[in-house]
């Protein structure tokens, strides 16, 4: 299944034996980032899977070889496969019976954000975890990677003074729209299938945006207080596709999130932006990972730092299995009730671009036409 080396240089010695994990919902994101970080911990093994698809296209796309009796349709079959864990990943309307029916089965659970598509489902989510004694956790990876906790120490240690602006920036194409190639000019679109489920779901800020708001309250260690959220529509969703959420802390810091998945989205070359910018009373910390820069610049420069990717799912599977497996704690962990307001946030944001545009809509033409400007 997968022949990259296996991870156990944390594990100590006496936990060799392995936590059987089931994982739920196999499309991309399992098979791109949940199945290798899985196999590359020691402590991990993948004993099941439940999917209602016998064959789930991000399999075939894969190319992936697994044995038959991983691959389940029935949840019975499933649950009766001897588990320790569950790991689910399936579209999100589909968290809340998952993670229910995982609890209820006395199994601990690590969930894709968001965890819900409500607060209320959450914090039913959380309630039911709590009431079978099982840790609910939400996949929250930016936290484990290494340019996260470098940004972390800096800001512990004070390296910029006090951050007071965060300019958190992910604009890309979310897979863009499918092109058919076959067509003759002029190119004929159509909407790519992944590209719609995350835009039903909710949009840029409710799936990807709900990773910088984390890290946003993560390393700041302060609570958002205030929420204004604007947007503007490529394609009509009732979610907009580029969002603005603008949020004020409590220690008095701004962040701001700008999350795309219209940009450049019907383009051949599909463009991307990715930007974290630390902006202290003494410097700035900025991290581009497009063009590949990490740096702190203050009153004696330019510090090049570390540089590396912004998501570490092997380093979030491996402080899960050493929580499971001996109570380990490791504050990265992402807790359920943390999750909700995340996801509260990002939800707030996106319904004020809403309701913006709603409301930018009943103006009569003639109200929203400027006079002339004439030039002298």
């Amino acid at each position: 299944m997968s022949t990259q080396s296996r991870s156990s240089s944390s594990l100590p010695a006496a936990h060799r034996r392995s936590v059987r994990v089931g994982l739920i919902g196999f499309g991309s994101i399992a098979v791109g980032s949940h199945l290798p970080a899985i196999a590359g911990i020691e402590a991990l093994e993948l004993a099941a899977i439940l999917d209602p698809d016998p064959a789930p296209p991000a399999i075939t796309r894969a190319g992936l070889s697994l044995p038959e009796s991983l691959l389940h349709q029935s949840a019975d079959r499933f649950y009766a496969s001897g588990l320790d864990a569950v790991v689910v990943t399936s579209p999100a309307p589909a968290h809340l019976e998952n993670v229910l029916e995982a609890v209820d089965h006395g199994l601990p659970v690590l969930c894709e954000k968001p965890l819900a598509m409500t607060a209320e489902d959450g914090q039913t989510m959380v309630d039911a975890a709590d009431s079978a004694g099982v840790p609910l956790h939400v996949g929250f990876c930016y936290r484990f990677s290494p340019v996260a906790a470098v940004i972390r120490d800096e800001l512990i240690a004070g390296t910029i003074g006090q951050p007071r602006t965060l300019r958190l920036i992910y604009n890309w194409a979310c897979h863009g729209a499918a092109i058919d190639t076959e067509t003759e000019n002029p190119v004929r679109w159509h909407s790519d299938t992944r590209r719609r489920g995350r835009m039903l779901e909710g949009g840029p800020m409710v799936d990807c945006g709900t990773h910088q708001i984390d890290l946003a309250r993560w390393w700041l260690g302060s609570e958002v207080m205030g929420v204004c959220g604007q947007g503007s529509w490529a394609d009509d969703y009732e979610a907009p596709d580029h969002v603005w959420a603008h949020l004020n802390h409590v220690n008095g810091a701004h962040t701001a999130v700008e999350m795309s998945f219209s940009y450049g989205h019907r383009c051949r070359d599909l463009p991307k932006e990715f930007v974290y910018e630390i902006i202290g009373s003494e410097g700035v910390i900025r991290y581009d990972r497009i063009r590949r820069t990490f740096e702190r610049r203050d009153r004696q420069g330019t510090a090049p730092l570390k540089f590396g990717p912004e998501k570490g799912f092997e380093s979030m599977y491996e402080a899960w299995a050493r929580m499971l497996i001996d109570g380990t704690p490791d504050e990265r962990l992402c807790d359920g009730q943390d999750a909700i307001r995340v996801t509260e946030i990002a939800r707030d944001a996106t319904e004020q671009a809403i309701t913006g545009r709603l409301q930018a809509e009943v103006v009569t033409t003639d109200a929203a036409v400027m006079p002339p400007v004439e030039l002298v």
